[in-house]
């Protein structure tokens, strides 16, 4: 108990020792930690987007006449990566033109015989897929023409990993800044104590004894920078969300509250290992220096 007592008591002397330096430590990681989470947010918003996008893509394929629709559909949801598929016969496709061209309809009675053919109407999982499901469809014989948005398709998937890397490139800068600022400070502290560190080792302390403070002062420095990054962002994404449905109301923005709290707990405990990390590899090199001989 009395070990317990002196870490705490030894912890909170170190950030308050240098409180204009856990002040501009905790900020900054706030700082990080805060662009760690708008960048994720940005990556699950464009995620997001595009899977209502490309969940909107649809290839039609239009069959020769006389084919068995049902027969043809089957062969083609045998492929795979194929979310949804509509058949619509000839006469249902008259059905829709005519509701599409609406006082115009009469328009369609002077082309005689429905001269529309059955079509498979085909969404499929991700935008990549459309372009190989398009050169199968047309390698079938009883398809006679496919019709789809190749160069939207092709935008899409390029998109998609572009924010991938972007986001696992801020990911990284992130990290290794919050890392960096970590080290230092604890460093700091390291380097204003170093006297009585190398007392203490002299007469016996261990070094993990001799480190703890040292590790909870950089864990907490983290675990509260990341908190405070984790509620000014969230609070300020509802706003943000909100100013962006009323003037974007065709764009889907990610509402899902638990997502969002599951966010802010990763920063936490992401802001907590790094603190962890930075300040064990601070204290330690120079433990291991301290008990060199002389």
């Amino acid at each position: 108990m009395s070990t317990f007592r002196y870490l705490m008591r030894d912890t909170f002397r170190l950030l308050f020792r240098h409180w204009g330096m856990s002040l501009l430590t905790l900020f900054s990681i706030s700082a990080v930690f805060f662009l760690l989470g708008a960048s994720s947010l940005l990556s699950l918003n464009a995620r997001h987007l595009l899977d209502n996008v490309e969940g909107q893509l649809t290839v039609q394929a239009y069959l020769k006449a006389g084919t068995d629709l049902a027969a043809a559909r089957d062969k083609v949801q045998s492929f795979g990566n194929i979310v949804q598929i509509t058949s619509v016969t000839p006469d249902e496709a008259l059905e829709r033109l005519k509701a599409r061209l609406g006082n115009r309809a009469e328009v369609v009675t002077l082309l005689g015989d429905n001269p529309l053919p059955p079509t498979l109407e085909i969404r499929v999982e991700r935008a990549s897929h459309v372009p190989p499901l398009a050169r199968r469809l047309v390698a079938m014989a009883e398809v006679d023409d496919v019709v789809y948005a190749g160069g939207l398709a092709e935008k899409l998937s390029r998109l998609s990993s572009f924010v991938g890397r972007l986001s696992m490139a801020i990911l990284v800068i992130a990290i290794v800044a919050a890392v960096m600022v970590l080290f230092n400070t604890v460093r700091m502290a390291v380097y204003s104590r170093r006297d009585e560190i190398h007392v203490m080792l002299q007469v016996g302390a261990t070094q993990t004894y001799v480190a703890l403070p040292f590790v909870l002062q950089g864990m907490l420095l983290g675990m509260a920078g990341a908190a405070l990054a984790a509620l000014t962002l969230l609070k300020g994404y509802a706003s943000a969300v909100d100013v962006l449905a009323s003037t974007m109301p065709f764009l889907q923005f990610l509402r899902d509250g638990a997502l969002l709290a599951r966010l802010g707990v990763v920063l936490v405990g992401a802001g907590i290992s790094l603190g962890w990390i930075a300040s064990w590899l601070a204290v330690v090199r120079f433990i291991r220096a301290a008990m060199k001989p002389l």
